[in-house]
């Protein structure tokens, strides 16, 4: 039987009737009764997830919902945010709308990394798609402590370069989806899915409010988020091939240019731990003065172009 907008909402609002110290009121009234703490700053986050560009047949529902919310959790992460609420703008294609297994399996995986982190989907809205196409917009509300946020431009010449965890992993899996999708059919959030499952860096995010001078998440491939940290601050930077930490089946063209790992890419002029919050920290490179981002290797340097993912040209992520 498929979908009318009453029985998505009552859907969407089985699993999402919790308050709490900060969601004062969220679904059941025109707007959501937002209250931080004393001393906080509000860090917000949109991210569309878009059918047959960041999910496509050959997903799970389960993941595609989990990554929906994912994504955003790892931007508030790489402000050093703490994830408050969360708001899901939903628009069904007639496939979905009529397949309820899809769409609650859709909503299952979204409220598993929302119970994760201890999110509250606190309102949103719903239609028909205008085509073919399922379209997700969500919206992620965190705090941080008042002008602590970690932004883009603090890095400055001599500040290591760290990334969280391994890359290439992303790129690396999608390829092996693309080739047997029925592999991945029963896939779990147990941390070896890095494409179909990524993990928020939000606990590491929170300890970086101390040691970062930078931070962002590495969403478009290392390459280009390197670029586009360097250009917020204003600096170069020169990282090193052989350090950069590889995910297993993964290649270093897939860990510069891949995208999607959302591992914590930051830069820092204190010492570093090896590990944060039990996840693996690699210095890979050091801040320059002037404009020119560079790879090492082999002995030699070489400017690094970003080759990741660009909106409005690349498809099918």
């Amino acid at each position: 039987m498929p979908y009318g907008e009453l029985d998505l909402i009552r859907e969407i609002r089985r699993k999402s009737l919790r308050n709490s110290e900060f969601v004062r009121f969220g679904i059941g009234d025109d707007a959501a009764v937002l209250r931080p703490r004393k001393g906080e700053d509000l860090v917000i986050t949109t991210d569309f997830s878009l059918e047959d560009v960041h999910f496509a047949d050959f997903h799970p529902p389960f993941a595609a919902g989990y990554r929906c919310l994912a994504r955003g959790l790892s931007d508030v992460a790489a402000m050093g945010g703490r994830p408050l609420a969360a708001f899901l703008s939903l628009a069904l294609s007639p496939a979905w709308a009529e397949d309820r297994t899809k769409t609650r399996e859709f909503l299952r995986g979204l409220h598993v990394v929302a119970d994760q982190f201890g999110v509250v989907l606190a309102g949103g809205d719903t239609a028909g798609a205008p085509g073919k196409h399922t379209v997700a917009d969500i919206i992620v509300v965190g705090a941080v402590p008042w002008g602590k946020a970690l932004l883009r431009s603090g890095a400055r010449p001599g500040d290591g370069i760290y990334v969280t965890g391994r890359l290439g992993g992303a790129a690396s899996e999608f390829e092996a989806l693309l080739a047997n999708p029925e592999a991945f059919r029963r896939a779990k959030p147990d941390g070896m899915h890095p494409h179909l499952f990524p993990q928020p860096r939000i606990a590491v995010g929170l300890r970086l409010l101390r040691l970062a001078s930078a931070c962002m998440d590495v969403s478009d491939g290392l390459s280009t988020d390197l670029h586009h940290l360097c250009e917020a601050s204003g600096v170069g930077a020169r990282i090193h091939a052989d350090v950069v930490p590889l995910a297993p089946h993964s290649t270093l063209d897939q860990a510069l240019h891949g995208g999607e790992d959302y591992e914590l890419l930051f830069t820092s002029r204190r010492s570093v731990p090896r590990r944060i919050s039990g996840v693996e920290v690699t210095k890979i490179g050091i801040v320059t003065e002037g404009k020119k981002v560079s790879l090492v290797q082999n002995g030699h340097e070489r400017r690094l172009r970003p080759g990741g993912w660009q909106h409005l040209i690349s498809q099918n992520r």
